[in-house]
């Protein structure tokens, strides 16, 4: 009987030690168990926003602006008074100018979904695809601007050129925007008046997008492999700070010259500098020293390099023209002009790439193109055979960051399939590089 008593004794103590090492498990000391209800934590759903303003409140109306209509029309209709249309459209026009509502514009009005009349509180006008302007009619009417966030990612595609860099970049998905900026970067290294077929080009380039479906556009172009006849052309984008940024090649050396190759883009040589050519006006030999690029009428004219505006006016023979010195050797002059850029007259100092004008067929011409004149040391001279000085490399102290921000680049490029079959690829930065085939 007492081993038995033991035995019961002993079970008993097991159940006990185990109990309370339940108990002193966590940190040792004996808790017992709260009777006070457990807080759970709920967390409130943030409101859903439009333009920053909360939904929730208002029944939307979502529109465009119709040909004529104008912003008191659309505000009469939805109980805004012509006290308060005339406060924001006097006392706001440093922010919006409401007479520069664009009909086929959209625009949303936030209507009072308590109210019975059904009268706007907010009106949303959005002028790009980005930028919206705000008008709150609360008791003290206000106008402020938005922008739509805006997300960006890189993208990259190539390809062989058979008749035009333009035609090429469409067929991989390219847009005017990116053969442009291209153009832009190449200026001073290519003419692309004379691509040649087997020609490539491989670049990598941002694009923006908002709500992450909708492209608003492309941003910078970040690298770029353009091979021309028997050369391949790299191109880097580095930039330091606000006031450092440009295009370099592999070796550091910057992509632009002292002259741009050519005064407007992708447009057609009609006529080369001569001693003698027939002048199709006189009907007579005539030297012709300079260059003729046809382009329709107003296509924009750049000057091609910096310099000062020397002259801005008209001849018989020369139209309407724009005479720029450059430096004490060079100067520039662009003929038949149509009319001159907003600004320019004698005096003008021009930078590189800046429009003068814009292409017409005034003075003695046939049809629409600008005459390209070079003058060398006071003497006109064919800019084609020309060996015009290089702007300046990367500056010293950048050479050792370069060449390592360029060595990641330089090797997505070189991996850019040019295949026929092959497709573009974009790269999400927000999740490292991604690779996402389309």
């Amino acid at each position: 009987m007492n081993q038995k008593l033991k035995f019961i004794t002993l079970a008993a103590g097991a159940v006990l030690a185990f109990l309370l090492i339940q108990h002193f498990a966590n940190d040792g000391e004996y808790k017992p168990k709260s009777t006070i209800p457990e807080v759970v934590e709920t967390k409130i759903a943030e409101p859903i926003r439009m333009f920053g303003i909360p939904v929730d409140s208002f029944d939307i109306d979502r529109k465009v602006v119709k040909e004529g209509e104008s912003f008191g029309n659309i505000l009469l209709a939805y109980g805004v008074d012509y006290p308060t249309i005339h406060q924001i459209a006097n006392e706001y026009k440093d922010v919006f100018d409401v007479r520069q509502l664009r009909s086929g514009k959209p625009y949303s009005i936030f209507k009072n979904n308590k109210d019975s009349i059904s009268s706007a509180r907010y009106m949303v006008y959005e002028a790009s695809p980005v930028n919206y302007f705000v008008f709150d009619f609360d008791e003290k009417a206000s106008v402020y601007s938005g922008k739509k966030k805006v997300s960006v990612r890189q993208k990259e595609i190539g390809g062989y050129i058979k008749s035009s860099l333009y035609e090429a970049l469409r067929e991989k998905g390219g847009s005017p925007g990116l053969a442009m900026s291209l153009s832009d970067i190449y200026a001073w290294s290519i003419d692309f008046f004379h691509i040649k077929k087997g020609d490539y080009f491989k670049v990598i380039y941002e694009e923006k997008f908002i709500d992450d479906t909708v492209r608003v556009g492309m941003g910078k172009i970040l690298a770029a492999d353009f091979k021309h006849g028997r050369k391949s052309y790299y191109s880097f984008h580095f930039q330091k700070g606000e006031n450092y940024r440009d295009y370099f090649d592999e070796k550091g050396n910057t992509l632009r010259k002292a002259f741009l190759k050519a005064p407007l883009n992708f447009f057609r040589i009609s006529s080369r500098y001569s001693k003698r050519r027939f002048h199709p006006v006189l009907k007579r030999n005539k030297a012709h020293l300079g260059t003729d690029y046809a382009a329709p009428r107003g296509t924009p004219i750049m000057t091609t390099a910096n310099g000062e505006v020397i002259a801005a006016s008209y001849t018989k023979g020369n139209g309407y023209y724009v005479k720029v010195k450059h430096n004490s050797t060079y100067t520039t002059q662009y003929l038949h002009m149509t009319k001159f850029a907003k600004g320019i007259k004698k005096g003008t100092i021009v930078k590189q790439g800046d429009v003068i004008g814009y292409v017409g067929s005034t003075g003695l011409a046939t049809g629409p193109h600008v005459c390209y004149r070079f003058w060398k040391n006071g003497k006109q001279v064919d800019p084609y055979k020309q060996d015009l000085p290089e702007a300046e490399p990367i500056k010293m102290e950048f050479e050792a960051e370069y060449k390592l921000h360029i060595k990641g680049w330089k090797e997505r490029l070189d991996n850019i399939n040019l295949k026929k079959d092959s497709k573009p690829s974009v790269y999400m930065a927000s999740a490292g590089w991604v690779r996402i085939n389309l």
